[in-house]
């Protein structure tokens, strides 16, 4: 199964991001295989619109589950409706995050954790 992690970094050793709609990186995890792809996240300096753009990026992955921190109410609308489980409240490393996963240690999240425009700099 494929997941993502937000992250500050490109792979296993890095931070967990807060932030979904403006982390800085999506780290994919094939939680079969743990090969791991990282894709820079196009949408953490816009102006707007960047949760929804996030969550496409993800569903265009074929993302089953995202790691994150927190999760605004447009990106939250978008990821329900694709149909990928959300899990906030994530931090450590990914690779952290990912075991923690595996392990049955969280639990998924069934509404926004912040208001919009979140995380904007």
């Amino acid at each position: 199964m494929r997941i993502c992690v937000t992250s500050t970094g490109e792979d296993l050793s890095a931070e967990v991001d807060p932030r979904f709609g403006r982390c800085r990186y999506f780290v994919i995890i094939d939680t079969d295989t743990m090969n791991v792809e990282a894709i820079s996240n196009d949408s953490a300096a816009a102006y707007g619109g960047a949760g929804v753009n996030a969550a496409q990026t993800l569903t265009r992955a074929d993302v089953k589950v995202l790691l994150t921190g927190n999760v605004g109410p447009n990106a939250f609308q978008t990821l329900k409706a694709a149909g990928i489980e959300i899990i906030t409240g994530v931090s450590g490393t990914v690779e952290e995050a990912v075991e923690r996963y595996k392990k049955g240690e969280f639990d998924r999240t069934d509404a926004p954790t912040v208001g919009g425009h979140f995380g904007r700099r």
